[in-house]
């Protein structure tokens, strides 16, 4: 299916972009997210007619998501959790409890943003994580876990 993009989409294209993707991904995903639009006549001309307002839109989101990454980038994240006498936790960090510290410390994120390649953290230590507030504002911090002391 060929559709436009409506914002930058890391691994697709940019704003404005038609490109072909598989039907499900369009419509399960794209389109309801407001993401793209079928690439019809109509679609196309009213895309054109509002490129401005969608191009000033999208800055306007790239500079936040930039601001949010100065405050994070180099940030250490302490997370206390119940742990084994081996260090090893009852249970596991994951991406929504860094957000919620990331939250916790000032700066706006979603569970989403954060990256975590090798799956949940479960052990106390100090772990690298990116959280990716844009295609084009990826902040690299480090998560320290550590066990809680009750």
């Amino acid at each position: 299916m060929q559709i436009i993009l409506l914002e930058k989409i890391g691994g697709l294209g940019n704003l404005g972009d038609i490109v072909t993707v598989k039907n499900g991904y369009a419509r399960n995903f794209l389109i309801p997210a407001g993401k793209a639009k079928r690439a019809t006549e109509a679609n196309m001309k009213e895309f054109e007619a509002r490129r401005a307002e969608l191009e000033a839109k999208q800055a306007e989101i790239l500079a936040d998501a930039k601001a949010r990454q100065e405050k994070l980038d180099g940030q250490t994240i302490t997370i206390a959790q119940k742990a084994g006498v081996d260090g090893r936790l009852f249970g596991s960090v994951t991406n929504a409890d860094i957000a919620a510290a990331i939250v916790a410390s000032g700066v706006e994120a979603a569970k989403s943003d954060v990256r975590l390649p090798n799956g949940p953290l479960k052990a106390v230590g100090e772990y690298e994580v990116e959280v990716a507030l844009h295609t084009d504002a990826v902040s690299a911090i480090t998560v320290a876990v550590v066990a809680a002391t009750e």
